[in-house]
């Protein structure tokens, strides 16, 4: 009798069987039932804590690097051979004009808005706008009361209304015209004659300063920055610039 009871199958250990079928879906089958006798050997295996980390990566992210890397490149121009500050504004939708996109590059374009190099680079778009709102709120220049400063707050005036000039130019003017007197007047010419006599640093007559005076000037042609702004005017209108004029003008 005894030989009968070694053939006979152990009988399995409750929970031992109900951990074998422990699990969801079919992925129960895939234990073995030799040894996983115990509780431990059961929940060693996580079959779904890959699938949850994959989930959890963002896959948006790479595809708007490619976007913000085009919108910052726009934001330039390299200036070519035939180029003007209003061609340039104009091609690119400037907001404000060639006076915003001056604004925001004066200090690469110089004190002559009308001379761009090629291979420059200028900001557009929002970078211009940016730099010109930069300069909008900074504190006012301060000029000293000499030819040096008339000159300096003339070019910064004439900038803002885009009056071309340079440095020089205006300079070189002056010294020709009233050797750098604000009170110089000629009394002896035609225009004198006439009742109209050329005054102050670039010798402008009354009517030429009326009808060239440049708003935020004093109306009075013996003010020497009222004097050299309408006189740049009226050189940008005749000559294109008073860098242009070498003699009497």
């Amino acid at each position: 009798m005894s030989a009968k009871g070694k053939h006979r199958r152990p009988k399995q250990h409750r929970i031992a069987r109900r951990l074998a079928f422990a699990g969801t879906g079919g992925a129960a089958l895939a234990l073995p039932l030799i040894g996983a006798t115990t509780a431990g050997a059961a929940v060693a295996q996580p079959a779904v804590a890959p699938a949850t980390t994959a989930l959890a990566r963002p896959a948006a992210q790479p595809a708007a690097q490619p976007a913000a890397e085009n919108a910052a490149l726009s934001l330039t121009y390299s200036v070519v051979g035939g180029d003007t500050l209003s061609k340039i504004a104009a091609d690119h939708s400037v907001s404000g004009g060639w006076q915003t996109l001056y604004a925001a590059n004066r200090s690469a374009i110089g004190a002559d808005p009308s001379v761009i190099r090629p291979g420059l680079t200028l900001r557009l778009g929002a970078a211009a706008k940016a730099a010109a709102a930069k300069a909008a709120v900074k504190p006012a220049a301060t000029y000293a009361n000499n030819l040096d400063g008339w000159i300096r707050e003339s070019l910064d005036i004439m900038a803002r209304h885009g009056i071309p000039g340079s440095y020089n130019g205006i300079h070189r003017n002056v010294m020709r015209e009233s050797s750098g007197n604000p009170l110089a007047i000629n009394n002896w010419d035609s225009n004198a004659a006439a009742g109209i006599p050329s005054k102050g640093l670039l010798q402008v007559i009354d009517p030429t300063f009326r009808a060239y005076h440049v708003p935020g000037t004093a109306m009075d042609s013996y003010d020497p920055v009222a004097n050299i702004t309408a006189a740049c005017n009226y050189a940008a209108a005749r000559y294109g610039s008073i860098d242009n004029v070498n003699g009497a003008y």
